[in-house]
């Protein structure tokens, strides 16, 4: 079993400005989504004090919580910035994988807040007032969710953040909520009994499928789960690069919005040392050209004899 050479080519001065362009990206998205959604939820919070409504109250309350999520995901774009150290020779990029897990606590939370006063509501029943101000605070919450879903979605997507595009989604469904206070204003003005407690405790329910959704999305990248397609476009790049003879254990990992891969490349017997050299490095920017978010690359290279399954 051959040992072959590692290569692990820095390329530092290459990636370090695209890395903190996306970082700075990131929280730009952050920044903007945080204002619509913090001037959306006080617009609603001003129309609960009028309307008492708490199908109201509980979007509202959310809607917090999810401007409130982009504080965690800042600290973790900040932090994904610094340089790495001898401690952490990665960087600090996972932070925004535990960023996704204060997320999934902030959604967690809603969902239990929507719930409870739901059913304060079914005890204590009050008459909802004002239905049209009810209505209108509904579509404004509606309207600031889905500008705000769109833009960190597609933010997201774009720079390689799944912590972004998951409080993306999570926002997404939000609006669908803001749309279920219009349902309850609809639901008090024709005389539905509890319509205003049901369609809390609905909206409590959407948020916990919502919740599961997001920490699905979290805990696959906090125990380094990567789409499979990109495995598979990772092997066909290195395998088509000119010399490669074989590719075995290729390996990807997100640490935060970076991306990190590792493989075995085999090449013929005869093949110098400079030789493998260059096809590595082709190999190596063949592997780029097909993941774009990929940050550091460590490529062994075996010779054909001595080829075999790697751990």
């Amino acid at each position: 079993m051959g040992h072959g050479h590692g290569h692990g080519h820095g390329h530092g001065h290459d990636r370090t400005d695209p890395a903190l362009e996306t970082s700075r990206r990131g929280m730009r998205a952050l920044k903007v989504s945080f204002a619509v959604l913090l001037a959306t939820a006080l617009a609603q919070a001003a129309l609960v004090v009028v309307t008492d409504s708490v199908a109201l109250l509980g979007d509202t309350l959310h809607n917090l919580a999810d401007a409130l999520t982009a504080l965690p995901l800042a600290v973790a774009f900040l932090l994904g910035r610094r340089a790495a150290t001898k401690r952490f020779t990665y960087g600090l990029g996972r932070a925004e994988d535990l960023a996704g897990l204060v997320v999934v606590g902030l959604i967690a939370a809603s969902a239990v807040a929507a719930g409870y006063q739901a059913v304060a509501r079914v005890l204590d029943p009050r008459p909802v007032e004002h239905l049209p101000l009810l209505a209108v605070a509904g579509v404004v919450g509606f309207l600031g969710n889905e500008w705000v879903a769109r833009y960190r979605i597609r933010v997201g997507r774009e720079i390689g953040s799944a912590a972004l595009v998951a409080d993306g989604l999570h926002a997404r469904t939000d609006g669908f909520t803001s749309l279920a206070v219009v349902g309850a204003a609809l639901g008090a003005w024709l005389g539905i009994p509890y319509a205003d407690p049901v369609i809390g405790m609905g909206m409590a329910v959407l948020i916990a499928m919502v919740l599961r959704e997001a920490a699905r999305e979290v805990f696959a990248r906090l125990l380094d789960g990567v789409d499979p397609a990109m495995v598979e476009r990772a092997e066909v790049a290195l395998a088509t690069a000119p010399g490669v003879r074989g590719v075995d254990s290729v390996r990807l990992r997100w640490v935060g919005h970076r991306q990190f891969a590792e493989a075995v490349i085999v090449t013929d017997d005869d093949a110098t040392l400079v030789a493998a050299h260059a096809i590595a490095v082709t190999a190596e920017h063949r592997l780029r050209d097909a993941l774009p978010r990929l940050d550091g690359v460590t490529l062994h290279v075996d010779p054909l004899s001595c080829a075999g399954p790697h751990r």
